[in-house]
C-alpha cells in the first residue's frame, strides 16, 4: 500500500513521505557551473592522455631514429686472389688444419696495398689503410673459404669485406666531413680512400645479420645481442621455474586455507611491502646470500634467475590472490556440497577458473624481471661476455645490462647499437604484454 501519512514539520505545512525524499533540482547558474566543471575535468583528462602519448611518441621516435641504422652494415667489394700454396700443408694438400692456419688478413691487406700503392711505403699510412676495414674481417673471410674451398682457392674472387665502425659512420652520415680534420675520427686520407671506393660503386650496405648472431665485442661493427638474448632467456627460465609454483602455492594457501588472524595479516602486509622494495636491495641480498654464503658462480643465469624470482614473487602472489577472489563462492559451495574436499575443490574447480588471471599476472611479472638491471649488476652480470652461454652456470649477461654496457662506450657506433638493443628489448616486452592481454581475453569468464 502507498503510504499517505501526512508529516507536519514544526512551524510548517503538512507534507507526505514522497515529498520528503525529493531532491532539489539545480537550475540556472548552479547547473551551468556543474556542467562547466565536468567539461574542465574531461578536458584535463584528455589533455593528460595527449601529453603522455606525445612524450611516448617522442621517446620511441628518438630511440628509433638513433637505432634503426644499426640494423644495416656497410661492406666494400674487392677482388682477392687466393693462391693455392697459401692454403696447403707441407705435402701440398688442402686440409681443414691448413685452411685454419692460412693468413687471411695478409690476403686482404695485400689487395688494399695493390689498390693504394701510395700507402705501401709509409707505415702510418698503412695502419690507416688497414683501419678502414673491420679488425675481424679475416675471420669472416676464413669462414667463407672453409665453407666452400673450391670456390675460392686458386682463383681471384670478388669478396664483400666489412668496413670499420668509423667508415661505416661515414657511410651513414654520422660524421660531418665539413668539420676540421682534428675534430673528426676519420682523417682526410681515409675519406679519400672511401671516396675512391664509393666512386667505383664498391660500397654497399646490407642487413646486419651479425647483430643477431654474434655476442658482445670490443669492435662495434662486430658486436651483437645474441649472448645477452640467450642470457635473458636462461635467466627468465630460472625465474619462472622458481617464482611461479611458489607464488601460486602461497596465494592458494593465503586465500583458501590460511586462518584469518594477526599472523596472516602480517604476512599479507609484508608481501605488499616487498612489491615496493627497490630492486637493488634484492641484488644486495643475492650478493650476500647466493654468492658469498652459498658460493654459487658469479655472473651466472642461475643466480640472476634466483634474484629476479625474489623480485617477481610479490607480483605473482598478489595477482594470483586477485584471480582466486574473482572466482564466485558458489563454485566452492557447489563442489563442497557434492562431497569434494577443500583441497579437491581448490585443485579441480577454483584453480582452473583462476588460471587465466594467474597466467596474466605471471607474464607481467616476467616482463618486469626482463627489464631489471640494478640487481643483476650487484651479482656481476655486468661483465664483458663474448661467448654465447651454453648453460645456467656459464658466465652471461642480459639485454638491459648489455644496453648499460654499450651506453657507457665512447664509440659512435655503440650509440646506435644501444638504441637497437633497446628496440629489441621493447619489442620483447610488448610481445609479453600482448600475450598477457590475449590470454586474459581468451580465457576470461564473466560471472
Amino acid at each position: 500500500m502507498t503510504d499517505t501519512t501526512q508529516h507536519t514539520p514544526p512551524g510548517g505545512r503538512p507534507r507526505s513521505s514522497a515529498d520528503a525524499i525529493k531532491r532539489p533540482v539545480l537550475s540556472g547558474p548552479h547547473l551551468a557551473r556543474r556542467y562547466r566543471t565536468e567539461r574542465i575535468f574531461k578536458g584535463l583528462g584528455l589533455g593528460a592522455i595527449m601529453v603522455a602519448a606525445l612524450i611516448l611518441f617522442i621517446l620511441v621516435g628518438s630511440i628509433v631514429s638513433k637505432g634503426y641504422s644499426a640494423f644495416w652494415q656497410s661492406y666494400v667489394h674487392i677482388d682477392i686472389t687466393f693462391e693455392r700454396e697459401d692454403f696447403t700443408d707441407e705435402t701440398g694438400t688442402i686440409t681443414e688444419e691448413s685452411l685454419a692456419r692460412a693468413d687471411y688478413f695478409t690476403l686482404i691487406r695485400g689487395t688494399l696495398d695493390e689498390l693504394f700503392p701510395e700507402a705501401a711505403s709509409d707505415r702510418q699510412l698503412r695502419r690507416k689503410l688497414y683501419g678502414i676495414i673491420s679488425p675481424n674481417a679475416d675471420l669472416a673471410l676464413r669462414h667463407q673459404v672453409e665453407a666452400d674451398p673450391e670456390a675460392y682457392i686458386g682463383k681471384t674472387v670478388p669478396v664483400w669485406i666489412k668496413l670499420s665502425d668509423d667508415i661505416d659512420s661515414v657511410v651513414k652520415g654520422y660524421i660531418d666531413r665539413n668539420q676540421p680534420e682534428d675534430r673528426r675520427r676519420v682523417g682526410n686520407v681515409e675519406l679519400s680512400w672511401y671516396d675512391s671506393f664509393h666512386k667505383e660503386g664498391q660500397i654497399e650496405s646490407f642487413f646486419n645479420v651479425d647483430l643477431f648472431t654474434h655476442g658482445d665485442s670490443r669492435e662495434p661493427e662486430e658486436a651483437g645481442i645474441l649472448g645477452a638474448l640467450v642470457g635473458s632467456i636462461l635467466t627468465l627460465a630460472v625465474t619462472l621455474a622458481l617464482s611461479f609454483p611458489v607464488g601460486v602455492m602461497a596465494a592458494v594457501y593465503l586465500e583458501e586455507f590460511a586462518p584469518k588472524n594477526r599472523w596472516t595479516d602480517l604476512i599479507e602486509v609484508n608481501i605488499n611491502n616487498l612489491a615496493a622494495v627497490p630492486s637493488i636491495v634484492f641484488g644486495l641480498l643475492g650478493l650476500a646470500m647466493f654468492l658469498n654464503f652459498f658460493g654459487l658462480p658469479r655472473s651466472a643465469p642461475l643466480v640472476g634467475g634466483m634474484v629476479l624470482a625474489l623480485i617477481t614473487l610479490p607480483t605473482i602472489i598478489i595477482a594470483a590472490r586477485s584471480a582466486l577472489k574473482a572466482v564466485p563462492p558458489s563454485i566452492r559451495e557447489a563442489a563442497l556440497g557434492i562431497g569434494a574436499s577443500p583441497l579437491q575443490t581448490v585443485t579441480h574447480h577454483v584453480l582452473p577458473l583462476a588460471m587465466p588471471g594467474i597466467m596474466t599476472g605471471t607474464i607481467i611479472g616476467m616482463a618486469q624481471a626482463l627489464g631489471e638491471t640494478a640487481p643483476l649488476l650487484m651479482i656481476g652480470m655486468v661483465a664483458f661476455i663474448v661467448d654465447i652461454p651454453q648453460g645456467f652456470t656459464d658466465p652471461a649477461t642480459v639485454l638491459p645490462v648489455q644496453v648499460y654496457i654499450w651506453a657507457d662506450s665512447p664509440e659512435r657506433a655503440f650509440t646506435e647499437r644501444t638504441s637497437a638493443a633497446i628496440m629489441v628489448l621493447l619489442g620483447v616486452l610488448m610481445l609479453m604484454n600482448a600475450l598477457a592481454v590475449i590470454l586474459r581475453k581468451r580465457f576470461e569468464r564473466r560471472w
